[in-house]
């Protein structure tokens, strides 16, 4: 019997944690079984450079709204009406900013790594980034946070602590100090933070800090910059500095600091407006504020690039191309957070070229045209200040 019981001690954390991880899984993200998480190891880079895939959908900014990512990828034909990967082989970009602003932030991201797995079994493949609201989060920058997203966090933290429980009823564990306290180091009160949010500001704090079980899970695995085929993504903007730095240490910078390997990462970086995560100089609506002759630059430093697809600033008016449609700009305000404007995702394909696909009913005319057609060809419609906006409608 004693060995018995041992061997039960020993298998408990591995079995429980597996059932928390999947019932975790359900319950928060909307119904999704997943197996348990397969966490990269730190020193393996992250994959910058990928190849240009037959056909490539980029997807914008999306902050808490679990229904409007959902109609982005259905408009896109990537997922069927039970909500799994039905787009084979097409490579996908999310910008970045699934976090802040709503309170579905979890479920979007159980949702995200449910449709890698699902991608990766048929030869698709779904990248997602950080944007500055991923940066500060990790950083304890609570500033756009709400009440819905403080109790997403704490019905997840209900069930990671019932897990966390189970595992100290392993006395040999918990010598080893295998089990670590979620709230180590996290003070009890916060000043000028009214007491009602204390408890979910701590497990916030505690999930998404370096090293969090949400920040290492989810976004150590978020590239910062990636270049597919002949578009450079970035959630705001590339200067000569950055492409000095190299992508790949960029990358592996913001990744080794999510895990808790380094300190915090250079301002330069992801900090401050000049930084890769707040760069607006190539996003202001009125395509005469766009800094034309430093991205013409940028890319041609970049061998092959031929475009840089950034969110961060939302467009009113839609996705939309300056500079000779070297910088797209596909933050659309889709978040009933933000603007709550109508889903739309940039089409990239091998054949058809660039396309906008829409849910806006006013360009609900049957056409079907290319981002880089000129206004003279008589397709799609002409936007002030921005040039065409041609677009096929998905309904």
């Amino acid at each position: 019997m004693e060995s018995q019981a041992n061997l039960t001690c020993q298998n408990l954390p591995t079995i429980f944690s597996s059932f928390v991880d999947t019932f975790v899984d359900f319950s928060v993200s909307g119904g999704l079984f997943l197996p348990p998480p397969i966490t990269p190891k730190p020193q393996n880079p992250l994959q910058t450079i990928f190849p240009s895939p037959t056909r490539l959908i980029a997807i914008g900014d999306i902050h808490g709204d679990f229904q409007k990512s959902k109609e982005s990828f259905k408009l896109a034909g990537l997922i069927d009406d039970h909500d799994k990967w039905c787009g084979g082989s097409t490579t996908v970009v999310q910008i970045g900013d699934v976090l802040d602003r709503g309170g579905e932030e979890l479920k979007i991201l159980y949702f995200l790594e449910k449709l890698k797995r699902e991608a990766a079994k048929v030869n698709g493949n779904l990248i997602t980034m950080n944007g500055n609201h991923e940066i500060m989060n990790v950083d304890g920058d609570f500033r756009y946070v709400t009440k819905e997203g403080l109790k997403e966090f704490q019905d997840w933290a209900m069930w990671y602590s019932v897990g966390i429980d189970m595992k100290k009823f392993c006395t040999e564990l918990g010598e080893k100090g295998c089990v670590k306290d979620l709230f180590e180091g996290i003070p009890l009160e916060f000043r000028g933070v009214r007491p009602e949010y204390f408890e979910g500001i701590r497990i916030r704090i505690a999930a998404l800090r370096p090293k969090g079980p949400i920040s290492e899970r989810f976004l150590s695995k978020n590239q910062t910059v990636v270049v597919v085929g002949d578009s450079v993504f970035v959630h705001g903007g590339l200067l000569p500095k950055h492409v000095d730095y190299g992508f790949e240490n960029v990358n592996e910078e913001v990744r080794d600091w999510i895990c808790g390997l380094k300190g915090r990462v250079s301002r330069d970086l992801v900090r401050g407006k000049d930084s890769i995560v707040w760069l607006r100089r190539f996003s202001n609506e009125l395509a005469k504020d766009c800094d034309c002759s430093t991205l013409e630059h940028v890319l041609a430093t970049i061998p092959g690039a031929k475009r840089m697809i950034m969110g961060h600033t939302i467009q009113e008016s839609g996705i939309n191309g300056v500079c000779g449609n070297q910088a797209i700009r596909i933050d659309v305000g889709m978040s009933k957070g933000c603007a709550n404007g109508l889903p739309e995702v940039l089409e990239i394909d091998r054949y058809k070229g660039l396309r906008i696909l829409t849910s806006n009913p006013l360009y609900q005319n049957g056409k079907e045209a290319s981002l880089d057609a000129k206004p003279k060809d008589g397709l799609g419609f002409l936007l002030p200040e921005l040039g065409p906006k041609q677009v096929e409608v998905k309904a």
